[in-house]
């Protein structure tokens, strides 16, 4: 597990350029078919893919949190897309719930290099100054969380080498992530859908 994740972190950049160049390909090759700019056809599309999409999408999310695959905005975007703000939302918080969790448990098992691998050394430094007030910590991890605009993933693996209790950091994740993920959704989803009609 540790190679795996060496060697993810030694590519991550490239992994990162390809796995966005392959969603903006296949967002051009959506619209062109109408995916995007049909009801029905969007349907029947889910439709042929039954359980294993609203599945590989929940499992690309909880990925990207552990991973940096792709940015976590995307994700959140095309769950609305496809699934309307209900079911959409639903499987970006499953998804993205599953990959903090994740990412926590991965630095509480490896340790601090395993954290400054997948973080990055400028974050970590400003950052894990707060790890040697643990209660100052909690608090600032806690609202970091709830807002829209942190780098919450790599909080995720820094909480994972503080004293925060499992359960105590999977609540406040469980508690934490809805508003961030709603404003992502639906924030993006208009911006998107604006293009659309720009386009059209």
């Amino acid at each position: 597990m540790l190679k795996l994740i060496q060697w993810l972190d030694k590519y991550k950049k490239i992994i990162f350029m390809i796995s966005t160049v392959c969603v903006l390909i296949l967002t051009v090759f959506g619209w062109q078919m109408g995916i995007f700019t049909n009801q029905e056809k969007m349907n029947l599309f889910l439709t042929s893919c039954g359980v294993f999409a609203p599945l590989f999408f929940m499992l690309i999310q909880a990925i990207q949190v552990v991973i940096p695959i792709l940015p976590g905005a995307v994700g959140c975007l095309y769950g609305v897309v496809f699934w309307g703000p209900v079911k959409g939302f639903i499987f970006n918080y499953v998804g993205i719930c599953v990959g903090s969790v994740w990412a926590f448990l991965i630095a509480r098992h490896f340790g601090q290099e395993i954290v400054v691998r997948m973080t990055g050394g400028k974050f970590f430094a400003k950052y894990s100054k707060y790890l040697l007030k643990e209660n100052q910590f909690e608090k600032i991890f806690a609202l970091l969380i709830f807002l829209p605009v942190a780098p919450d993933d790599f909080l995720c693996y820094l909480a994972g080498i503080s004293q925060i209790p499992f359960r105590r950091f999977t609540a406040i994740i469980l508690l934490g992530k809805p508003l961030a993920i709603v404003l992502y959704s639906l924030g993006l989803n208009q911006v998107f859908q604006g293009i659309l009609r720009i386009f059209a």
